[in-house]
């Protein structure tokens, strides 16, 4: 629908700076995006002014390499610059408190396991010592691949594990790999003890805790007494009896804890951390060779920009989590005269989060408004709409339009609509007299709103028919295989136009993606004063496309994606940057073409392309089409198999 804002009316000359207050930019970038000169996305890759990218350009030269939205922008730079700031928030939190042990991040690859992602992890963490956490047999393969001459990097097995699991954790241990099986049940422990035995390998163990603090977010549940992996405390001590009893009480290196996902409150962090550390103390005193206390994931990100509790944010910073975790460790290590161990955090959320960008391409809109724009009062006819009372109604809502009766107005308008289409529904008004109705009510709102937007406090009821009004934008891509968290847990994600940001955004839209699923839309955005449920957007141009980005994407998104309408995965384009604002591609995955999602759900291309293909033939034979006609349709069909699933 048409916006009109204070900001608007106030300021003569729309600029970047004005889009980046609306859009709320600096609260949610971290450094990483700004609006340039030019009114496009720039991009920081380290946070500096010194390397910026414009996202655009970008987005214009991949498509001339037939690379076209939608596509996922991973910035390798800023997942080099991320493990950077963690690495140096923690050595400062080290060197705060005094801190005589080390610290290790540990990649999840869970998190997003595209290969280039995590060699880049792997390459970049070379340097302060990271390694990779994995939760599976697979997970566990690749990653012994991507370590291979690194044994000295530490690599934690977590998850449910069958007998392969763990003799493949045992046999890396042989091979001189850093690899910690962490104990789940008792079952792996007893599988652990027969490999260990068979392979005559002291394997380097460690075990999950059960703890009893909670947190209240999104995933809370996944903690406590009810969680699904981990020890109880009398398990954990029944544990490392067994170890003792076979003289492996040394092989105990490492506890462990899940505090949750995108833990939104800095308590929930102390808590878990504190009750952690007194489990480590505990064992450590009790003769196990402890090196390491691993805290879990959980470090969050501030997707909605408000630095509050909320499940799309966090009310604590980078600093203050490492602060609390050294802290406490230190206190509870110091209070028993026991030296410090490495701490070691499993963040991957907050380490890929910031890389990635999602672009896609807005092919057309909804407009509710256009209905009410095309009535011509003049034209109507008034005797015969007396004959109807909904229809007359209706008009005299539309007429009596005023500041002081628009609560009034829209609810006669409301009613007047309902009484129209239940007659129309029992046959007792036709189509034509149905379809004035529709316009009388839309022409209403728009008045409504028109109407309210000059008063300084209107009425609620404004909000709500404003709402009524907004386009929905069709866009290039699928919800459920690019965005499954919006769909599934309602996940804020920042989305913003990419260019045209030197533009005032005159109307306002929800977004809608390909499928044929209501549920395909995103209608929860960040705005100035909190979350809106729709989108500042311009008018489309047809001489140009119009791209949007969805920010801050590069957790869980790609993994977690599926086939709705059987769309497949989009292109992800790895960028470097190189000197003066320029770039590469340092690799790229295509996304899925037509055979490929078909493949996957058991239909076989070719036997597509043959039942096709006969079906020609039979036209021929029958002079339906001709020889020429009949190459010409083989041709389309193979080529479609062989296409991108989105539209192009």
């Amino acid at each position: 629908m048409l916006r009109k804002t204070a900001s608007i009316e106030q300021q003569p000359v729309w600029s970047p700076r004005h889009s980046s207050e609306l859009y709320r930019v600096e609260d949610w970038g971290e450094g990483y995006f700004r609006i340039n000169e030019a009114g496009h996305i720039g991009v920081r890759v380290d946070a500096t002014e010194e390397r910026e990218l414009d996202l655009l350009h970008i987005v214009e030269g991949l498509r001339a390499r037939d690379l076209a939205p939608p596509v996922a922008l991973n910035f390798v730079d800023i997942l080099d610059h991320r493990l950077k700031r963690i690495y140096t928030a923690f050595e400062a939190a080290i060197e705060e408190n005094a801190y005589k042990g080390g610290y290790q991040a540990v990649y999840p690859i869970k998190v997003n396991q595209q290969r280039p992602t995590v060699e880049a992890v792997f390459r970049s963490g070379a340097r302060y010592g990271f390694g990779l956490e994995v939760g599976s047999k697979p997970e566990l393969m690749a990653s012994l691949a991507v370590s291979t001459g690194a044994p000295e990097r530490l690599l934690i097995c977590n998850g449910f594990k069958d007998r392969s699991y763990i003799e493949a954790a045992i046999l890396a241990t042989k091979l001189g790999r850093n690899i910690i099986p962490v104990i789940e049940n008792r079952r792996e422990l007893r599988m652990i003890l027969e490999f260990s035995e068979l392979h005559q390998v002291r394997p380097r163990l460690g075990v999950r805790v059960k703890l009893s603090s909670r947190s209240m977010s999104r995933w809370g549940d996944s903690v406590g007494s009810k969680a699904k992996f981990g020890l109880s405390l009398s398990e954990v001590l029944e544990v490392f009896e067994e170890l003792q009893r076979h003289r492996m009480e040394d092989c105990l290196k490492l506890v462990h804890c899940h505090a949750g996902s995108q833990i939104q409150d800095i308590r929930y962090i102390k808590g878990a951390v504190g009750e952690l550390s007194q489990v480590y103390c505990e064992l450590a005193a009790m003769g196990a060779g402890l090196e390491y206390i691993d805290v879990g994931g959980g470090l969050g990100v501030d997707y909605d920009g408000s630095q509050s509790d909320t499940p799309s944010s966090i009310n604590y910073t980078l600093e203050e989590y490492a602060s609390q975790i050294v802290y406490r460790i230190a206190s509870a290590c110091d209070g028993r005269g026991l030296p410090h161990p490495t701490i070691v955090t499993e963040s991957g959320r907050a380490l890929a989060t910031y890389q990635s960008v999602l672009v896609v391409e807005v092919i057309g809109r909804s407009d509710p408004s256009v209905l009410g724009r095309t009535l011509d009062l003049s034209t109507i006819d008034r005797d015969a709409i007396a004959e109807h009372q909904p229809l007359a109604d209706m008009l005299e809502a539309l007429e009596s339009v005023a500041p002081d009766r628009i609560a009034e107005c829209y609810h006669d308008a409301v009613e007047a609509r309902r009484q129209a289409m239940q007659l129309f529904s029992v046959g007792y008004l036709d189509l034509l007299w149905a379809a004035l109705a529709e316009k009388m009510f839309h022409a209403a709102c728009l008045a409504l709103v028109e109407c309210g937007s000059e008063m300084n406090e209107p009425p609620e009821e404004v909000e709500t028919i404003r709402r009524s009004l907004d386009m929905v934008y069709f866009c290039n891509f699928s919800l459920f295989q690019s965005l499954p968290d919006v769909w599934a847990i309602d996940q804020v994600f920042p989305v913003m136009p990419i260019h045209r940001l030197d533009e005032p955004a005159s109307r306002t839209a929800v977004l809608g993606d390909l499928t044929c699923d209501s549920d395909g839309k995103i209608d929860r955005f960040i705005g100035e004063e909190g979350i809106r449920p729709a989108l500042d957007v311009h008018e489309l141009n047809q001489a140009e496309p119009y791209y949007l980005g969805v920010f801050l994407v590069g957790a869980y998104q790609d993994t977690l994606g599926d086939f709705h309408n059987l769309f497949g995965d989009h292109h992800v384009v790895h960028i470097r940057a190189t000197e003066g604002g320029a770039w590469r591609i340092e690799d790229y995955v295509e996304g899925d073409t037509t055979q490929d999602v078909l493949s996957y759900v058991r239909f076989d291309p070719k036997g597509i392309l043959r039942a096709l293909t006969d079906d020609c033939e039979s036209a021929v034979a029958e002079g339906r089409i001709n020889l020429e006609e009949s190459r010409v349709l083989r041709r389309f069909y193979r080529t479609e198999l062989q296409g991108y699933t989105y539209l192009d």
